[in-house]
């Protein structure tokens, strides 16, 4: 009974010989006509990146996507390629530079590689208290003229992006100087990293950001520096049992385009880009203290990971250790670049 019932509701060759001939064609008008009126993008621009999409970053690239899908009407599509699945750590500047990229948010460490000094001031220990004083820099003529010494690079600077203050971790607290004795520490390719953990007593291994779990997970290397943030994102719990909240350096992105790309755009489009991107830095900067925030209460309920906090002769006994740091950047030219931002912004003692 239910067979026959089924049958009888099925299209007879009459039917189906009416539906072809009146209904398939609408259907295919239909298709043809929206197919016409969904714009056809004009601009394609790829942003790769090497962290996790639910990092400060990636949610930052993510808005800003869907503000410059909304605010062109399709008509520029920004394609986002994350944790390294188009270019790395290695190859991401150079990949921008040639034109195999157009946008990239590279943390500050890198550009000192491609012959921009001055951003290897943000790399200094202790160097900043609070993210006020950060932001001094990174939203004023300070951080203005960097991101304007890029063209040198091939590159154009449009802004600035936060991940957070960097904490310590390794198999054991780093408290005490001696705490670091030994220890081989990943770090990003940077001259001033590498003199601080010289100066700490630690021995500095330099890695691409996507091999930094693997390489603590089988012992390569007994600790980094992370944000909260990407210690989370990047699942480090597992493998490192102590986390000590140094605060003892700022992590941070400048984002930047391709030159000969930026300049063939047309005035709007470069607006409209523009726009997008400050709205969507300004929505980041908020969300990474968030989101950092959020990380510390994670792993305070992780099982087996153990935070650890500083007292204030500690804290004074690191700063004091790595001042050679800065004597040495400042004998290497950065001398005016330092004491511009100890004038004009390390006075900052609240948050923005």
């Amino acid at each position: 009974m239910a067979d026959t019932t089924l049958l009888s509701h099925q299209p007879s060759l009459q039917q189906w010989c009416i539906w072809c001939k009146y209904l398939l064609p609408i259907a295919l008008w239909a298709n043809l006509l929206h197919a016409q009126a969904a714009p056809v993008p004009t601009v394609v621009v790829r942003f790769s990146h090497v962290v996790a999409s639910n990092t400060p970053k990636g949610q930052m690239v993510e808005q800003l996507q869907k503000l410059v899908q909304q605010r062109s009407g399709g008509r520029i599509r920004l394609d986002i390629y994350p944790n390294s699945t188009l270019y790395g750590d290695d190859d991401e500047m150079e990949a921008l530079q040639l034109g195999a990229v157009e946008m990239l948010a590279p943390s500050l460490s890198k550009f000192s590689a491609v012959g921009a000094a001055g951003f290897e001031v943000f790399d200094l220990p202790f160097l900043f208290q609070n993210m006020a004083q950060v932001r001094c820099v990174t939203q004023g003529t300070i951080g203005g003229k960097l991101l304007q010494s890029l063209s040198r690079q091939q590159m154009v600077g449009l802004g600035f992006l936060d991940n957070g203050f960097k904490q310590m971790s390794a198999p054991h607290p780093l408290k005490k100087v001696q705490d670091f004795g030994g220890l081989r520490l990943r770090i990003q390719a940077s001259r001033v990293l590498s003199a601080q953990m010289r100066a700490l007593g630690a021995q500095p291994v330099v890695l691409p950001f996507g091999e930094t779990r693997q390489a603590l997970a089988s012992g390569v290397v007994d600790g980094a520096e992370n944000p909260l943030s990407n210690f989370l994102t990047q699942r480090l719990a597992p493998v490192q049992r102590a986390v000590t909240l140094t605060d003892h350096g700022y992590l941070g992105y400048a984002v930047v385009a391709n030159g000969q790309f930026w300049a063939h755009l047309g005035a709007a489009d470069r607006a409209l880009l523009t726009q997008a991107l400050l709205d969507a830095l300004q929505q980041g900067n908020r969300l990474s203290a968030q989101i950092n925030q959020q990380a510390r209460t994670v792993l305070e309920q992780t099982p087996g990971t153990q935070l650890h906090t500083l007292s204030v002769p500690e804290r004074q006994a690191l700063r004091q250790a790595v001042q050679p740091v800065h004597a040495d950047f400042e004998g290497r030219g950065g001398s005016t670049l330092l004491r511009q931002i100890q004038r004009e912004c390390l006075h900052q003692a609240t948050e923005n």
